[in-house]
């Protein structure tokens, strides 16, 4: 079961890939995947996150996130799948109140995603364990209430199309990570809550937020 980070290259993400979760945060539905990037230092080790002193509105994200497992440029939608070798389920934590005013300003808002410990990633599991990626439902709860309830058949972008349009710009390589953007249902954290993540009945977390 265990988190192994040491090949980690690049994180990828996608903002705004289910139209709900666009809509409940009044963002226009993109035409292309909206991508951004985590160094590695924003990966979550061990289960406590703890609240930044620079945020005073931190919000959770539950995704599905893939590991690439071969080098890649100009990946063909067609191939694409082949590309991933594993899946999780993870957090996108979300400074945002920062992200606003980055916005508000029309800046970058790297700092509002990408600060130390904002990404969340449970154990990786073998592709062969699922059928099909469109199948995959994944929900997370908080302090034991249902909070998130997602289907990858509900993403704007599909994986394989996701790889193919990074692939354009950014040469994929073994140990990439790409988390595929939020369904609706996010929401602020405090100190104290709890939450948990499940891929199909699988708990994929468990973090603390302190």
């Amino acid at each position: 079961m265990f988190r192994n980070f040491a090949a980690v290259m690049k994180i990828f993400c996608i903002g705004r890939n289910y139209g709900e979760h666009a809509r409940e945060l009044q963002n226009e539905i993109p035409e292309a995947p909206v991508v951004f990037m985590k160094p590695p230092t924003a990966l979550l080790k061990g289960n406590d996150f703890y609240m930044p002193e620079f945020s005073n509105d931190m919000h959770y994200e539950c995704e599905l996130v893939f590991r690439i497992g071969k080098n890649g440029k100009h990946v063909d939608p067609i191939f694409a799948e082949k590309y991933i070798d594993a899946v999780s389920l993870g957090i996108d934590f979300t400074a945002r109140d920062i992200q606003a005013e980055q916005k508000k300003k029309g800046l970058p808002w790297e700092i509002a995603k990408a600060f130390d410990q904002s990404a969340v990633i449970g154990p990786w599991l073998p592709t062969a364990q699922f059928n099909t990626y469109p199948n995959l439902h994944f929900t997370m709860h908080k302090n034991g209430a249902l909070v998130q309830d997602g289907h990858a058949q509900d993403m704007l972008f599909s994986p394989a199309t996701l790889i193919a349009y990074i692939s354009t710009y950014f040469t994929l390589q073994q140990g990439d990570i790409l988390f595929t953007g939020t369904p609706a249902g996010v929401g602020q954290v405090q100190i104290g809550d709890r939450l948990e993540g499940f891929l199909e009945d699988q708990k994929m977390f468990n973090i603390h937020i302190k």
